[in-house]
Formats: C-alpha cells, structure tokens, sequence
C-alpha cells in the first residue's frame, strides 16, 4: 500500500519538528533531518516514534550538494517513494547589527544554506520525481519555509532578509516548472515564532504582539506552523501552486 513520504530539513527542533509532527499525524512517514548525527535528531526520532510514528533519521548537511541524491537513497529505502519535500533548514545572521558592518561570512552562510541548499535540494528531489512512475492517487508537494523577511525588511538582519526574498523567488521559479509535472510548490512564511532561534529575543516580540505588532495578539508556534505545512503537503488547497502563505498572525496586513 503506497503511502505519503516527506523529507523535513532542519526538523530535529522548531519548526521542522513541529511540521514533521503534524505530517505525520496526517499519515506520512517522514525523515527527519540534521546536518548532525547527534542526541537531538535521535531524540526527535524516538519521540515519533513513540507515538507510533513511522520515523527515521536523515542527517545529512543540506548544504553539501553531492550528498543530497544518497540521503533520499537511503530514505526511500527505509520509507517508500519520497511523495513531499520540506524545505525548511535555515540559519539566522552571525551578529545582528547595522548592514555597514555585514561581513562577507555571515552574507555567504545565509545564502548558501537558506536559498542555494534550498534551490537544488527541489532540483535533485524534482529530479527523482519527474523520472519515474507516480501514484497518482498521492499528493506530491514541495513546501518551502522562508519568512516574513522575505518581504519586510529588518535592518539589523540584511543578509537574512536578502536570503529569504531570494528563497521566496525560488519558490515561484520551481513552482512554474513544476505545475506541468502535477507537482505542487508552496512558500510558508513565518512571523514571530517563538522557536530555539528566536529565543534570545521572542519575550519582546510577545509584548509587542500583544501591543499590536500582530493582528492576532501572540507570537506563532512550531505547531502552527505545522499544521499549516501539513494542510498544503496534504493537498488540503486543492488546485493551488506557487502561493506565499504569510504565516505571521496579521504581521503583514497595510494598515494605518
């Protein structure tokens, strides 16, 4: 019986997690993914896999290209046919501050590991795809996770902003050539979540979502964002491509 199998990039924690949950409570067996093979992503698998959750480990480095056809080898082979691909492994600014000080290795990371990894990831997962049979019964998606940034500017994080508008241009790109293959492509965009890379600032955002920063007064969680993820890999918007879904409570809604 075949069945929906997803791939979750940086889903040992946060958002990842949160989506690999709800994916899974939706009837997905999914991978799990790190760049380390360490006590966090052991963690995450067992307690999938202590709510009965078909589960397993992939760390691999996304941003290593060459590893990336091995990686979804090696899940196939423990899972099925990869049906869903979730690109949500991302990093923050090396120090947040004013863009005349941006350095050239904070820039490069940001790009190469939100947009670059991003980008042929959907490539080498599109690939696999496009070159066989598929059951056309099964939903098959690529959800990218970027951000609010990718539309809002925050200064003191340029080079994160300039890799996630760039990411959310990728999302379209793959989006108009993956409509013809009956491959849907989406872009989550997260507000204020409170996850383990906003934790050094997530209390002030609190306050200032409840003071009106936020149309719905509180910062998201990794288990909305979840629920959102898994409600489009699902197929749940039926006749829908290449559509941004501004995650963030309101954050973005013109207003005066």
């Amino acid at each position: 019986m075949t069945k929906q199998v997803a791939l979750v990039t940086g889903s040992s924690r946060g958002i990842g997690l949160g989506a690999a949950r709800a994916l899974a409570r939706s009837g997905f067996a999914v991978a799990i993914n790190s760049p380390f093979d360490d006590d966090e992503l052991t963690g995450a698998v067992t307690s999938l896999s202590a709510e009965g959750i078909d589960a397993v480990a992939a760390p691999f480095d996304v941003t290593d290209l060459a590893a990336h056809d091995a990686a979804m080898d090696k899940i196939e082979a423990a899972l099925g046919p990869l049906t869903t691909l979730v690109n949500n492994a991302g990093v923050g600014v090396m120090s947040r501050g004013d863009p005349l000080d941006v350095s050239e290795e904070s820039w490069d990371r940001c790009l190469t590991v939100n947009t670059k990894a991003m980008f042929f990831l959907t490539q080498a997962f599109a690939k696999r795809l496009i070159a066989r049979d598929r059951d056309t019964s099964l939903f098959h998606a690529i959800v990218n996770v970027t951000s609010s940034n990718a539309v809002a500017v925050a200064v003191p994080r340029s080079e994160y902003c300039a890799s996630k508008a760039a990411a959310a241009m990728v999302s379209k790109a793959w989006a108009a050539r993956l409509g013809s293959e009956n491959i849907a492509v989406y872009d989550v965009q997260p507000g204020l979540i409170a996850t383990e890379m906003t934790a050094a600032v997530i209390e002030s955002y609190e306050q200032r979502a409840k003071d009106g920063l936020t149309l719905l007064p509180r910062v998201g969680t990794p288990e909305d964002m979840g629920e959102i993820i898994a409600t489009l890999a699902a197929g749940k918007l039926p006749y829908t491509t290449g559509q941004a879904i501004s995650a963030d409570g309101g954050l973005l809604v013109p207003r005066f």
